[in-house]
């Protein structure tokens, strides 16, 4: 089947590489020339794992390509994908969806005859509606089938999750949408992956109502970890007590800083704007919201009153700074409010990352960038783990005691037994953990 992919950032890019893995014929179209020409170079804009081998192979095979010629794409195309970004408008919660209207309407003016036009991009309640709209007032001659395919991609994982999927969502409005659809996807039949075929509406709140439960889950840990600390329980054990029970489960029960990324923090804002507008206040997500802005103050707090309550003039060796491992993704990052309250407080940071420093430096001023762990922490009175790379879980403790001015870390992501830090000799704070060394 023939694809076009409105949009080659990070949702585009991936879905369109991978359903030229399962053998379609997709091309990618965005504006950006620059970003174009990287393509056509072999050159990934992106950090994620598996990805250049993956757009490589398939460019080489014949299946995928790249254009900014929107108009050629969607005349070939059996189905047209929107993927283009939705941020958050300034001043609100509420999803900027020009670019989706915008793409639409290109599509529109391109399309002679029949054309099923999906929506992968995250969009609130009553985009697809509107969409249909457009395309049915720029082009009332030709016949549009409106599709919503949201995406369930996890940075760091995006095309395992692409490959092998807990299910696929897909809202449609007619018989030949859903038949373009299943032949789409047709490779994860033979993984019975379920197919879940819906309504435009229902599909686009399954996508928001998703990602504000898994984010709820870690606002709630976060919160129990904050208690755990207080009473003197742990919160590991807390967490692996309650993901037994099947009806909790394991995942996203993991305390750290707060979340970051480009879904969760814009699709609770979206949600919570789209409920407000609708007379239907989501209260729960609202809070959701307030309570991981202010946890990612919180943490910068905790790693002040860890060095004694007064870091002025002294130097911190700070691990990581993307909002999660496997990505170079700096969007709402802890790290973006840790650093600079540290930096306010007097400190200086010395810090590494093993994929997101070239943005982060556009993102974080007056800080030390260090090519890695070791040499971040040379002359610091502290080391602070904010991102749980692997290249952080096995690190030489010997040699950190040889660099540290004071064996002291402070793990916002608990990569590190307790026991075998004290044995170690280090004070050491974690979260939601008993503190050793004090």
């Amino acid at each position: 089947m023939k694809v076009a992919m409105i949009g080659a950032g990070y949702v585009g890019l991936v879905s369109g590489a991978c359903f030229s893995e399962f053998g379609h014929q997709v091309v990618c179209v965005d504006v950006d020339e620059r970003k174009i020409r990287m393509l056509e170079q072999g050159e990934i804009p992106i950090f994620e794992p598996g990805l250049e081998k993956l757009v490589a192979d398939n460019v080489a095979a014949g299946r995928l390509s790249f254009t900014r010629d929107l108009t050629g794409a969607v005349a070939d195309a059996e189905a047209v994908f929107i993927a283009v970004g939705t941020p958050s408008r300034r001043g609100g919660g509420e999803a900027d969806l020009s670019y989706v209207y915008q793409a639409a309407r290109d599509i529109a003016g391109a399309t002679e005859g029949e054309k099923v036009v999906v929506t992968k991009s995250t969009v609130p309640v009553g985009t697809g509606a509107e969409v249909r709209r457009i395309l049915a007032e720029t082009n009332p001659g030709a016949t549009f089938h409106v599709v919503s395919n949201p995406e369930f991609l996890r940075e760091g994982a995006a095309i395992e999750d692409f490959m092998r999927p807990n299910r696929v969502v897909c809202g449609v409005e007619s018989k030949h949408a859903e038949q373009v659809m299943r032949e789409l996807y047709r490779p994860l039949f033979l993984n019975e992956t379920p197919m879940v075929f819906t309504s435009l509406e229902s599909s686009e709140m399954i996508k928001y109502a998703a990602n504000c439960f898994l984010a709820t889950k870690i606002t709630f840990i976060n919160e129990v970890a904050d208690l755990c600390e207080r009473v003197g329980a742990d919160v590991q054990a807390v967490a692996r007590g309650i993901g037994l029970d099947r009806r909790i489960g394991n995942l996203f029960l993991h305390p750290g800083p707060g979340f970051g990324g480009s879904c969760f923090p814009k699709d609770i804002r979206a949600l919570a704007a789209t409920a407000e507008s609708a007379g239907a206040p989501l209260r729960i997500v609202e809070t959701v919201n307030d309570i991981n802005e202010s946890r990612k103050k919180a943490m910068a707090a905790k790693i002040i009153d860890a060095m004694g309550g007064d870091v002025a003039g002294k130097t911190i060796a700070v691990l990581g700074v993307t909002f999660k491992p496997n990505t170079d993704d700096m969007r709402e990052s802890p790290s973006l409010d840790i650093v600079p309250a540290l930096q306010q407080a007097g400190a200086t940071v010395r810090a590494t990352d093993p994929e997101g420093v070239r943005e982060a430096k556009e993102l974080l001023t007056d800080v030390v960038w260090c090519e890695d762990a070791y040499t971040a922490m040379e002359g610091a009175d502290a080391v602070a783990i904010l991102t749980e790379w692997n290249h952080f879980r096995a690190l030489d403790k010997g040699r950190m005691k040889k660099l540290l001015k004071q064996p002291l870390m402070i793990d916002l992501r608990n990569i590190y037994p307790v026991d075998e830090m004290e044995k170690a000799g280090f004070r050491y704070v974690s979260v939601g953990r008993r503190a050793v060394g004090n």
